[in-house]
């Protein structure tokens, strides 16, 4: 007799699931009137902020386990667009943008995730996380309710789901809540636009408790009504608790979203440093309030490629931040406990329920120290010229179709020009040569936008080599982000024309034609050397000697330099090393002729320099 078998496969695989449903512990999640409730009981996050792109994916769990033994139960994490979605509807979510599994790991580690992906993050990030595509069509406003705006962003919060969706604590997982517009005080006051935020973020399936945050002058116009409104930077307990009163029909929970135990660097600007037992008095303080809490940061890491930001605001000149994202935290660059992290773990381990253990401290990484790694090979730009754009006038990046890196601007001069070059609204940074003649440098950050051109003895290349600095990530001018040379270039008030473009994204190194550094370089070059470890550990490449610019190691982009400080080295993490045969490449576009390169087995982050 023939006997159906699927009936009886289908509920077998029922009830497998139900097993599997019934194997995952199940937690509540809620808005008391005044804490956080876990399970219905009270619970106070002590968290702290890392951010998966900027810490190498080898020691994400290091990291997380070092939060745990400071004392923190949760980890908070901006989602950065512009990481996930490089080009329009293609995404990515693996290696350092597996934000799924930088969760799952929390998750291992016995950690909650308060979540931010906010399409806008600011974080120091290039563009606040928007994707530099978005800037293409120059009428689009990000941040608004342009529909070809929003369905971008609706696209892209579809996919993020997917990722994250699964690990919300509704459905078994570690995400207690998620941020739906962050700091959108600081920009406008649009409730509309804020509930569309929401309702975005709701049918994307994020079903849990959704919030927002503001500083504190900036909460009326950031929060959305009946939506938890959390606080950044203010320290005041009782101020805190009557805000988030005011816009939140009178009760809590009380949240501060960025308690700022430090603080990032700009280039040309002292290196940022706190007390550490004026902030652990705060910390104090604040728990013994009941308050819950995320430091920003706990753990900054690095802003590797050319994923650094910049602040500008109409008091405050174009700045734009370092690679290195120490932040002063109490987990440093590298990952290593600081004194600030043992004071606070002092202080934590005093608000903790009775009977717990913290974990041991962890020791700091192993250093080293790699003496005159020789330079043994260039490539100037000037021998590995693309094919060029042409146009009549110059065109910016975004017209260009490039995102990051520099262009070479290319105009003709004639016998006998002289008199003072301009470029209007130079984006960001401009090296100027004449027939590959260094004669100065343009910089958006000292608003030094013209210099003056000698005689010319005959006809000549004007040869402008534009950098993008870092699109600005916080304030008004978002939506003014365009790159490059966005305007015009003038002699003596007279437009130049007949513009030759050639592109250096410096996505990768592929295409440059090395060759044995044995004549002058002239103009800005990458120059390769390589060396052998016996024995891999942490290092810090020291750039001290160098002008400005970044450093490929083992195929990973490390991030800038720029002699004017305040950091001087580069950090290397041990994980990016090989026993064995390593390779470096240095760019840099001020300086020439490099012979070595040292790393050394500490940071440089506080010495300025008045050079630019």
């Amino acid at each position: 007799m023939r006997i159906n078998r699927l009936p009886f496969l289908l509920s077998l695989l029922v009830l497998l699931f139900q097993k599997s449903v019934a194997q995952t512990p199940k937690h509540t999640f809620a808005l008391g009137d005044q804490q956080f409730l876990l399970d219905g009981k009270p619970l106070q996050m002590i968290s702290g902020e890392m951010h998966c792109e900027r810490i190498p994916r080898e020691y994400w769990r290091d990291r997380i386990k070092k939060a745990k033994a400071m004392g923190l139960n949760t980890i908070g994490t901006y989602v950065f667009w512009n990481s996930h979605e490089e080009t329009p509807g293609k995404y990515t979510f693996s290696g350092n943008n597996d934000i799924a599994e930088f969760v799952r790991i929390a998750k291992e580690e016995g950690m909650w995730v308060v979540m931010r992906p906010s399409p806008y993050a600011c974080a120091e990030w290039e563009f606040g996380g928007y994707p530099w595509w978005l800037l293409k069509d120059s009428t689009v406003k990000v941040r608004s309710k342009d529909e070809r705006f929003i369905s971008a962003y609706r696209n892209y919060i579809k996919e993020l789901s997917k990722q994250l969706v699964p690990y919300l604590v509704t459905n078994g997982g570690n995400i207690l809540m998620v941020q739906f517009e962050n700091e959108y005080g600081s920009y406008s006051d649009d409730k509309s636009y804020l509930e569309l935020n929401r309702k975005i973020f709701a049918d994307a399936g994020f079903n849990g408790v959704l919030f927002t945050c503001d500083g504190e002058t900036q909460m009326p116009k950031g929060y959305l009504p009946g939506y938890l409104p959390a606080v950044n930077g203010l320290e005041d307990t009782a101020m805190v608790k009557t805000l988030i009163n005011k816009y939140h029909g009178g009760k809590g929970p009380y949240y501060i979203a960025e308690w700022y135990p430090g603080w990032f660097d700009s280039w040309g600007k002292p290196h940022a440093k706190t007390g550490i037992d004026d902030a652990a008095k705060k910390l104090d303080d604040i728990l013994s309030a009941g308050i819950s809490i995320n430091m920003y940061m706990f753990h900054g890491g690095t802003t590797r490629d050319f994923m650094n930001g910049a602040n500008m605001s109409k008091t405050e000149a174009y700045a734009p931040q370092t690679s290195s994202y120490d932040y002063d935290a109490p987990l440093d660059e590298a990952g290593n406990p600081t004194a600030k992290y043992l004071k606070f773990r002092e202080v934590i381990a005093k608000h903790l329920p009775k009977g717990t253990t913290l974990p041991p401290v962890p020791k700091a990484a192993e250093t080293i120290s790699i003496d005159q790694i020789k330079l043994t090979q260039y490539a100037g730009l000037y021998n590995n010229l693309p094919l060029p754009v042409e146009n009549k006038t110059p065109l910016c990046f975004e017209d260009l179709n490039q995102a990051y890196g520099f262009v070479l601007y290319r105009s003709k001069l004639k016998k006998g020009d002289e008199g003072l070059l301009k470029l209007k609204e130079l984006r960001d940074y401009a090296v100027v040569f004449v027939n590959h003649k260094q004669v100065g440098v343009l910089d958006r950050r000292l608003k030094l936008d013209s210099i003056q051109i000698g005689k010319v003895t005959a006809d000549a290349d004007l040869d402008i080599w534009v950098e993008n600095n870092g699109r600005i990530n916080y304030g008004l001018y978002l939506t003014d982000n365009r790159q490059g040379i966005t305007q015009s270039v003038t002699l003596n008030s007279k437009p130049l024309f007949n513009w030759k473009m050639y592109r250096f994204p410096f996505k990768d190194l592929n295409g440059l034609k090395f060759v044995t550094a044995s004549i002058t370089v002239a103009g800005p070059a990458c120059y390769k050397g390589s060396f052998t470890l016996a024995h891999v550990a942490d290092t810090y490449l020291d750039m001290r000697s160098f002008g400005k610019g970044f450093v490929f190691l083992n195929g990973h982009n490390l991030g800038k330099y720029w002699q004017i400080g305040p950091q001087q080295t580069i950090y290397v993490p041990a994980g990016w090393l090989k026993a064995g045969k390593n390779e470096v490449v240095v760019f840099d576009q001020l300086k020439g002729n490099h012979q070595s390169l040292s790393a050394i087995n500490h940071s440089i982050l506080d010495q300025l320099s008045g050079s630019n």
